[in-house]
């Protein structure tokens, strides 16, 4: 099955969507990595280059909505929601403004570059800015639609976008709806609710599970905020036993969102897979391991999570 990575997706997303004369990119002098060069070839007279200036290209961005565009923001996640995050705050979410954040190369898989790139705290951050939406796309398709959302939402979206390519895992019919989860695979005994790339891992999890008789449901959550609630309750009382995958942080991301849900409407046991210190340098496949975003530990922690009910 071909791999595209959805910093590309979203590339080839603002490119299509591009023919809306409101829709503006900036870039902070990166836009070969978050692919919004191709954007820029179509419609170089709504592209600008700020440089390495994320804090006022966020600043240019609220004012530009203001006026009535919709802006997309890209740099790398790291760059975006850190160094950028108070203009976030108060000139993009205070406000309430019309400005789409094109976050690429978010957490570890974007491997050699270290902990210095690797975002791993991003979800958390955006998180915690009121009406700021949340999206983790976990394939190409998924990727392309989130855009599209974006776009017809009136107010401030996060996309987190990866470097790493990743084969889909929703088929061709896919229909991506804002804020609602996505049951992959039914289950009674335990539920594995995964975001972006871990998406894919939950899936093989599942398969392992089944192996040793264990009935795994999967759920693909690509709106962190708002959160389906919904999905979530009916998981944590149908199956009784929850496990989040995420390529984040366990503070503040998928894994807590999801244990908000719970502890307030049907509590049950959840296991929260995440990272729990910086990055480092290696390839993808030895950092997953070495964080333990694999399916084996994800299965294993399935387990432990049964055993608690």
């Amino acid at each position: 099955m071909a791999k595209r990575a959805t910093r590309e997706s979203y590339g080839i997303a603002l490119q299509e969507f591009g023919k809306d004369e409101r829709i503006v990119v900036l870039d902070a002098d990166l836009s070969k990595s978050t692919k919004t060069d191709m954007f820029k070839k179509v419609y170089p007279e709504r592209f600008v280059n700020m440089g390495i200036a994320e804090a006022n290209m966020m600043s240019v961005a609220a004012g530009l909505a203001s006026c009535g565009k919709i802006v997309f923001a890209s740099s790398f996640a790291m760059f975006a929601a850190g160094r950028a995050f108070e203009q976030i705050r108060n000139s993009i979410g205070y406000t309430r403004l019309n400005v789409k954040i094109g976050a690429s190369h978010a957490g570890i898989s974007v491997g050699e570059d270290g902990a210095s790139h690797q975002c791993l705290e991003d979800i958390a951050l955006m998180r915690t800015i009121p009406d700021m939406v949340v999206i983790n796309p976990a394939d190409d398709i998924e990727a392309q639609q989130a855009v599209k959302a974006a776009i017809e939402h009136k107010g401030p979206v996060y996309l987190r976008f990866g470097r790493l390519a990743v084969e889909d895992v929703n088929s061709a019919d896919y229909k991506f709806e804002l804020g609602k989860g996505i049951e992959l695979k039914d289950g009674k005994d335990v539920t594995i609710i995964a975001t972006g790339l871990m998406v894919q891992k939950a899936l093989e999890a599942a398969k392992i599970l089944e192996s040793d008789g264990i009935s795994a449901r999967v759920v693909n959550i690509h709106t962190i905020k708002p959160i389906d609630k919904e999905i979530i309750i009916k998981a944590a009382k149908e199956t009784g036993a929850i496990v989040t995958a995420e390529e984040h942080s366990v503070f503040g991301g998928l894994g807590s969102a999801v244990a908000e849900v719970v502890c307030e409407n049907a509590p049950c046991p959840v296991k929260i897979i995440g990272t729990e210190e910086f990055g480092k340098s290696g390839t993808p496949a030895e950092l997953f391991e070495i964080y333990g975003l694999t399916a084996e530990n994800i299965s294993k922690k399935a387990k432990e999570a049964i055993y608690l009910k």
